[in-house]
């Protein structure tokens, strides 16, 4: 897969009619880079899917930053599950730098594009080769505000590595479709937000299902 060479100001221009409120400069300089650095990789790492090019701004970017206003204000730690190309990971962190963001990606050659896309946008982001839920645990810190997965389903095992990071507040965004079940994790689901450009696929907002979050 190949991507366009994008301008600094075209890549701003096909940016932002997705993102949900302004991003500062300095936010769309560090996604300019990610992008960048994604048209060097993907021709020959598999990092998105058949087709993405054509929609990457509208299903990878938009999708990713529709996530904002489901964050919580002021500092706190992020931990993105699968994060492979970046989003929503990546993403958030370039749009929100106050948040302490976390990567989790098990594969070498997508953790390595990670490391190289963090690197050069300069962006204050703990790339992390593993599994959740697998041993050994990656080192995450507590307490943990916000999970994201966007292209990994959620394991019961997952959320039982997670439980103790948490704190009482604590969410997990997770990206699908409309129809798609719950996962059976414990968890309880809080609300659900339409994806912009797309009848079918939503960000929905879980919790723990009983007080067993940590802090």
């Amino acid at each position: 897969m190949s991507l366009p060479p994008l301008s600094a100001a075209e890549f701003a221009a096909r940016l932002a009619p997705w993102a949900p409120e302004p991003l500062v400069p300095a936010a769309v300089a560090a996604l300019h880079q990610h992008y960048e650095e994604l048209r060097r990789w993907a021709p020959r790492v598999d990092l998105l899917g058949p087709g993405a090019a054509a929609e990457l701004f509208s299903r990878h970017y938009g999708e990713s930053l529709a996530a904002l206003p489901l964050l919580p204000a002021g500092p706190g730690r992020l931990v993105d599950l699968g994060s492979g190309a970046g989003f929503p990971g990546f993403v958030l962190a370039a749009a929100r730098p106050d948040l302490e963001v976390f990567l989790i990606e098990p594969r070498e050659r997508r953790w390595a594009f990670l490391l190289a896309a963090v690197r050069r946008a300069r962006l204050a982001v703990t790339c992390l080769r593993a599994t959740v839920g697998a041993a050994p645990a990656p080192p995450l810190p507590r307490p943990l505000a916000v999970v994201t997965a966007r292209a990994l389903r959620i394991t019961r095992s997952m959320v039982v590595a997670l439980t103790p990071l948490l704190l009482p507040d604590s969410r997990f965004l997770l990206w699908g479709g409309a129809a798609e079940p719950d996962p059976e994790t414990g968890l309880r689901r809080l609300a659900e937000l339409p994806l912009p450009g797309s009848e079918r696929r939503r960000i929905r907002v879980f919790a723990l299902a009983g007080p067993e979050a940590g802090g």
